[in-house]
């Protein structure tokens, strides 16, 4: 069974860092894309950086220069570094892995496998 777990959320206060984890079991990831995607209460999921099987990545302009996504392939894992945190990031953030990317995205559920998520709170 594939599972994917999310580690790492918190509340910090804004222009602090946090550095989310994502531990992939059940299936070796290599040579999956893998993402990360959050949703802030009210809104809809968006996408936040992806990185596929080469090491391209790819990030939403509103986190361009602060998030760096990456991946340790032995490790199975997947992590997201984020810098100088602003309370417009605060959202669920959720990781996804697939083998049939949309444009270097993992697919929507249930296509693709997807976390439960781990809540980023930034206080102002």
């Amino acid at each position: 069974q594939v599972r994917l777990a999310e580690s790492g959320g918190g509340s910090v206060q804004a222009g602090r860092s946090l550095r989310l984890s994502c531990t992939i079991s059940g299936v070796r990831v290599n040579n999956a894309c893998m993402g990360w995607f959050r949703q802030a209460p009210g809104k809809e999921r968006e996408r936040v950086a992806c990185i596929r099987w080469d090491g391209d990545t790819t990030y939403t302009d509103s986190v361009k220069g602060r998030f760096t996504i990456s991946r340790d392939n032995p490790k199975n894992t997947l992590y997201l570094q984020m810098d100088s945190l602003k309370p417009e990031d605060t959202a669920m953030y959720v990781c996804a892995a697939d083998w049939n990317c949309d444009g270097g995205w993992p697919r929507q559920p249930p296509s693709a496998y997807w976390g439960q998520g781990t809540q980023v709170t930034v206080s102002s």
